[in-house]
């Protein structure tokens, strides 16, 4: 079986909302309002460019900041931090290590990841987390200029790593990707928590622990 993790959400954390009243507290001194301010930052076309690889850090900051009227100058900040930002869930790195451990005990396992993450960011996280050796291989949608929930980037990632679909277990936190992979035939399961997902592959046997 082939595991795919998505990082934003499912293995790492990602809480926009907080970034943006830490950020701009004068801009979004309520949770609403820092929810609204972080859709309309990171929910916009101008950051699936950058997701896709298509802009850099500086023309998403002026574009989004132009747009928006945000100063330049903390948005840059904010934008060049965030592959620092991103910090593995402990309970999700549990339920990872698992399959690594099945895996390296002979398990017919492989465990891949697909992902919408800049290549700024990417870079970062492969400096700063080892575990990510753990991984049989994946995709940044910024090494490839595709972003999720296109199905290209899932049948670059089936293509590049010879996986079939049946066989295949994505993991994600957004539910218009869930429902790409199931057009395509794999399986998958919409993220909530570590605890579900660990219960959901011990009942499908993913887990024999």
């Amino acid at each position: 079986m082939n595991v795919v993790f998505d990082f934003g959400g499912v293995l790492f954390g990602w809480q926009p909302a907080q970034l943006m009243a830490s950020t701009f507290p004068e801009l979004a001194p309520t949770d609403e309002m820092a929810q609204q301010l972080a859709r309309a930052v990171f929910g916009h076309d101008d950051w699936q460019q950058f997701d896709a690889g298509k802009l850099t850090i500086s023309e998403v900051v002026q574009r989004t900041a132009g747009r928006l009227a945000l100063p330049p100058d903390r948005l840059l900040q904010l934008v060049q931090g965030i592959g620092e930002y991103l910090m593995p869930l402990p309970d999700t790195l549990t339920v990872l290590a698992e399959l690594k451990a099945q895996r390296d005990s002979g398990a017919d396992l492989r465990l891949y990841y697909l992902s919408n993450m800049p290549a700024p960011y990417a870079r970062v996280l492969q400096q700063r987390h080892d575990f990510l050796k753990w991984f049989d291989g994946g995709i940044f949608s910024g090494d490839v200029n595709l972003i999720k929930p296109d199905a290209a980037i899932f049948q670059l990632l089936q293509r590049q790593f010879q996986l079939e679909p049946a066989n295949t277990f994505f993991i994600d936190d957004l539910a218009h990707n869930i429902a790409t992979a199931h057009a395509l035939g794999w399986r998958a399961s919409r993220f909530e928590t570590a605890a579900i997902l660990r219960s959901q592959m011990l009942q499908i046997k993913l887990l024999n622990i």
